[in-house]
């Protein structure tokens, strides 16, 4: 999976057109706040905050996505991300990033509404022709997921960032919290692994063309299972496996279930070749950032090979949903997954009673 010139797919650098990754310290999700840096500062603002009977999910257990009680049969679910470039071509940049934002409203059980775009670029470093594809990509997005942006917000800015504010609505009975597993669940995930790697590779010019091809299908593909999975009363609990990597946010999972979470690592599904971009130290410095806060709570068993921390640790833009459900629901939630077309999904682990943390064996 490695090239010893780039895809020709990858948009290359003029002397008037830099690589819009050259233009930013991060890329796509792994430009999170670590996730202990993160939770110190969200300690620290809380302490006074409103917090209205009609909130149904807030900040209390790092959900995806704030959930506001409307009346007996409507709940809005609102969410904003956005980023830095993970990729150098403009349109799939604002694809990308509009993907990974609306991931948040599915992964809560919702069906996303309306969209407001946050856009901030250098205005003097880029032409108004790039900046508008990044735009058009986002909108092309939310045009294939049925909603418009109704609005938003630009500023001049040193790095090109571009997202969402992302709005949807469920039905209160529907909310499906990153908190609700139950001891004896399966695990179930919906997309591969492997996009933090991806984007290192591709920034050292590593990434060969069915690579690039693999990371742009993995990263715009709409978590769309996500009503439909809410509608089964056998899935307890949903989140999407984003910036803090599958570790991360099972642990999240662990954390508000008071629950311990094990991932039978050789179910795990992965991106083509990127064990061995892996090897060959094409890794993230978000991944690294992750283990520091959260390995002291995960368990990798011995023998597994020595890619897997940073594998579990790789900080997943527009990653898949990881769902929580009965045994007996497993049947119907990968055949949902499999109906939106998302052929990689695969039973990864299972969930014990037990201190909260992660276990990968």
């Amino acid at each position: 999976m490695t090239a010893s010139s780039p895809s020709p797919n990858i948009p290359v650098a003029t002397p008037t057109l830099p690589r819009l990754t050259s233009l930013s310290h991060g890329g796509g999700c792994g430009c999170k706040i670590a996730p202990g840096v993160l939770s110190e500062i969200l300690q620290s603002s809380g302490a006074n905050a409103v917090i209205p009977p009609e909130l149904m999910v807030g900040i209390e257990t790092a959900d995806d996505a704030a959930v506001y009680r409307l009346n007996d049969s409507q709940a809005l679910v609102a969410t904003t991300d956005f980023f830095m470039p993970i990729v150098d071509d403009p349109y799939e940049f604002g694809r990308i990033a509009a993907t990974n934002a609306l991931s948040d409203v599915y992964a809560m059980g919702g069906k996303p509404i309306m969209a407001l775009a946050l856009v901030a670029m250098p205005i003097n470093q880029l032409p108004l022709d790039v900046i508008g594809a990044i735009v058009r990509g986002g909108q092309d997005v939310c045009r294939a997921a049925g909603i418009p942006i109704a609005g938003g917000h630009t500023i001049d800015s040193v790095e090109p960032i571009y997202g969402l504010v992302a709005m949807g609505l469920v039905h209160p009975d529907r909310v499906r919290r990153n908190a609700e597993a139950k001891a004896g669940d399966v695990l179930v995930l919906g997309k591969p692994l492997g996009v933090g790697i991806y984007s290192a590779a591709l920034k050292k010019l590593k990434l060969d063309d069915a690579g690039y091809r693999e990371m742009i299908a993995n990263t715009t593909r709409l978590n769309t299972p996500g009503p439909l999975l809410a509608e089964l009363p056998g899935v307890h609990a949903i989140t999407d496996v984003t910036g803090f990597g599958l570790a991360g946010h099972a642990l999240e999972m662990a954390r508000g279930a008071g629950v311990q979470v094990v991932v039978d690592w050789a179910k795990v599904p992965l991106l083509p070749g990127v064990v061995q971009l892996a090897e060959d130290g094409n890794v993230t410095g978000a991944s690294g950032r992750n283990w520091a806060a959260y390995g002291a709570e995960v368990q990798i068993a011995k023998g597994l090979p020595a890619t897997t921390q940073n594998l579990v640790s790789d900080p997943q833009t527009s990653g898949g949903l990881l769902v929580s459900c009965a045994p007996e629901s497993v049947a119907d939630v990968l055949a949902i997954f499999e109906r939106e077309g998302f052929g990689s999904a695969a039973v990864i682990g299972r969930v014990e009673a037990g201190a909260s943390g992660l276990r990968v064996e």
